[in-house]
């Protein structure tokens, strides 16, 4: 950045964007109103202030576009660095506790992340999840539940996860099988569902792209704890998406992407060993909150 100003030149500076500030709103107003009008005239008017507060020299006003081109260019079909850029800043978060707040008692909500599929065939309660075995069993149990503490019976359960490595299956169509811990289940009369499947391990989010090098050099992380993702719904209440956090992973207190909230984070315990082979558990409720009128079921980023 710039080095000391003197004050009158700063002083005039500050007028001269300010005034191209207010330019630009009174050619907003003259258009009339709108919310893209009231949303543009907000971006304006702060980006105005910070140029004015942090005055960036014209090289680093360049470098700032360039980084912006090239999260452009490292967004396409198979990866969206735009979508990691605000999950990073906290911006996916804080958009998904705007739009979907929960009353107390309800399970809070959270960002369903890049990884979900619609395409998972229906599975049967107790199944196992995990197509090839690898890694520490985990036995899930759970149950749907209203804010009163009722069983919804007949809620659907969606579930996936990494596996022991960190990865998810549509990251690795070569070395997974298809839908590999990936499972939806329809739950009991009294909301109740279970299953078998591995304990997943945390991982980074994507560090070879521009978001990734900003974060480095930042000195911010990009990891993420572990945790098992829950897609749930039911008739007359809104869809939860939401993660269960395993609340001793390392990484719990410095999530990349903001998720992690103290009603999300349980305890996946040691179970005997079964054969010689580590196992553990999850018990969780899911607690579901009704549908407000004039909003639909679904909530959550796909």
């Amino acid at each position: 950045m710039h080095g000391q100003h003197d004050g009158p030149h700063e002083d005039d500076s500050a007028d001269a964007v300010s005034a191209q500030a207010k330019e630009f709103s009174r050619r907003l107003t003259a258009m009339g109103q709108s919310r893209l009008a009231a949303a543009a005239q907000a971006t304006v008017g702060g980006l105005h202030a910070l140029i004015a507060e942090l005055r960036p020299s014209g090289d680093e006003f360049r470098l700032a576009i360039d980084f912006l081109t090239e999260v452009g260019h490292y967004a396409d079909a198979r990866r969206q660095e735009w979508v990691l850029f605000a999950d990073v800043l906290g911006v996916s978060s804080l958009i998904e506790d705007q739009n979907n707040p929960r009353p107390a008692g309800a399970t809070p909500n959270t960002v369903a992340g890049p990884f979900y599929r619609s395409d998972v065939p229906e599975t049967p309660l107790g199944a196992n999840i995990s197509r090839d075995g690898k890694g520490e069993a985990l036995d899930v149990a759970g149950r749907v539940l209203d804010l009163d503490g009722h069983g919804l019976g007949g809620a659907t359960v969606e579930v996936w996860q990494a596996n022991s490595e960190g990865r998810y299956e549509n990251q690795e169509p070569d070395r997974q099988p298809e839908f590999n811990l990936r499972g939806r289940f329809r739950a009991d009369a009294q909301g109740r569902f279970h299953f078998r499947t591995v304990k997943p391990k945390g991982y980074t989010l994507p560090a070879d792209g521009p978001v990734g090098q900003l974060m480095s050099a930042l000195g911010l992380g990009l990891e993420r704890p572990a945790h098992i993702h829950f897609r749930v719904s039911a008739e007359g209440f809104e869809t939860l998406t939401t993660h269960i956090f395993d609340q001793s992973d390392p990484a719990i207190g410095r999530d990349a992407i903001f998720g992690v909230k103290p009603e999300l984070m349980a305890e996946f315990r040691a179970l005997p060993p079964d054969g010689g082979k580590r196992k553990c558990a999850l018990d969780l409720n899911l607690v579901l909150c009704p549908q407000r009128q004039g909003k639909t079921g679904t909530s959550g980023r796909r």
